[in-house]
């Protein structure tokens, strides 16, 4: 198969080379972490001129470098390999298999001529972790699964069959491999229970797991539904007759954001200019993930087309919240009465502001007034744009909003500005 560039995340690593900071690659489990950093980074630095005994690599899952997961050991095998004063790279996989792996880095980066890049796995090493541990020294960078552009400059089929595919499987670069649908089901359901919910469970010393579980189905029927710990609770008590309590939902919520395969989406007042805390929105990382621990059922197209372009914002670094603005109406009888409108996404990046609406089909006049609703209400200068499931011309409105398909959304770097 052809290789797969992920350029935006060699760039991001290009760009924080020799800043005196661990560089700290994240994210959920088969995404692509340890070949960004073996092959893409690696590779990379040997073609611009980096003498090969000076990247120091060690896959610290392979059993063979089962002694390297002793601190001292491992301290000791890569100051032996610095033998001159020019800069080494030392790439990391798997980190947290070595105990007091902290000790060990912070090591590292006392060495003027060290620059230190790292990967970890869920079960140990999570992104509060790297606060915690690495503060002020550490640098996150964030890797997500294929973006359904990456995904396409592999892909053999038209883009509507590689859209309906990426929308059902997914974007783990894995799946890619199998050319049978049935090993596509296979290996997204077993990775789902073999590895995502047993490193939570081993996380967490999760024993009564069955709330968990439940809590996940939920989770993946209701994405891009607004929820919050307090109505799941209700929910577990009222529907499952469960005495699951607020804090145990919140917990278990937390640990699957922390986990890295789901993310939470906050209310924002654009009017008011402030946060509504609750209740969230949540997504899932990969829709293939999702898709498999529901066994594939729910197909609904507006839903997932709406985590899609969740998951393409926040792969291009974007700050994604919902949108709120407050509106007052009257009612049959005349009389005032206060509601919201919905903007599915409020995207920030510096300086950079977009409003996104997200909508499957527009197939009438009246859903077209519905969709626009809401951000014909936004008086401020931002693009304001609607995001449909099927191809269409970019159009822009006398109110200035901007129509697009998903297509061009997708697969157009420049399409926030088109």
């Amino acid at each position: 198969m052809k290789k797969i560039e992920r350029k935006k995340y060699l760039d991001e690593l290009l760009s924080l080379r020799h800043n005196g900071m661990i560089k700290v690659v994240t994210g959920m489990r088969r995404c692509g972490k340890s070949y960004l950093l073996f092959e893409i980074f690696a590779t990379y630095l040997e073609a611009n001129g980096i003498a090969p005994d000076h990247l120091i690599k060690v896959d610290l899952e392979d059993y063979k470098n089962r002694e390297m997961r002793n601190p001292d050991n491992l301290y000791a095998y890569v100051e032996s390999r610095m033998t001159d004063d020019r800069m080494y790279y030392i790439l990391l996989d798997e980190v947290q298999m070595v105990e007091h792996f902290e000790d060990v880095l912070n090591g590292f980066l006392r060495m003027r001529n060290a620059d230190v890049y790292i990967t970890g796995s869920n079960a140990k090493f999570l992104s509060k972790d790297i606060i915690t541990e690495f503060r002020g020294r550490g640098f996150e960078v964030k890797v997500y699964p294929l973006s359904f552009r990456e995904y396409m400059s592999v892909y053999p089929g038209t883009e509507q069959a590689g859209l309906n595919e990426y929308m059902l499987y997914g974007g783990l670069p894995q799946v890619l491999l199998y050319g049978v649908e049935e090993q596509k089901v296979r290996f997204l359901k077993m990775l789902f229970d073999e590895t995502y919910i047993k490193d939570i469970k081993d996380r967490y010393g999760i024993r009564k797991d069955d709330d968990l579980e439940e809590l996940i189905n939920i989770m993946a029927s209701d994405i891009g539904a607004l929820t919050n710990p307090n109505k799941l609770a209700n929910t577990f008590r009222s529907v499952k007759r469960s005495v699951i309590s607020y804090d145990t939902v919140k917990d278990y919520m937390d640990c699957l954001c922390d986990s890295f395969l789901v993310e939470k989406s906050t209310r924002y007042d654009i009017k008011g200019k402030r946060y509504v805390n609750s209740p969230y929105k949540y997504y899932f990382m990969d829709l293939g993930l999702r898709n498999a621990r529901i066994n594939f059922r729910q197909s609904e197209r507006g839903h997932l087309l709406e985590n899609l372009i969740y998951n393409e914002l926040r792969i291009r670094g974007f700050n994604v919240d919902v949108g709120v603005v407050p509106v007052v109406t009257r009612n049959e009888h005349g009389k005032q009465q206060r509601a919201s409108l919905e903007v599915d996404f409020v995207c920030n990046l510096g300086s950079r502001r977009y409003y996104i609406q997200s909508a499957y089909r527009m197939e009438s006049e009246e859903k077209m007034k519905q969709e626009r609703a809401s951000l014909v209400r936004v008086d401020d200068s931002f693009k304001k744009m609607i995001v449909v499931g099927e191809e269409t011309s970019v159009l822009r409105d006398e109110s200035g909003i901007t129509t697009m398909s998903i297509y061009d959304f997708l697969l157009k770097d420049n399409s926030l500005e088109l």
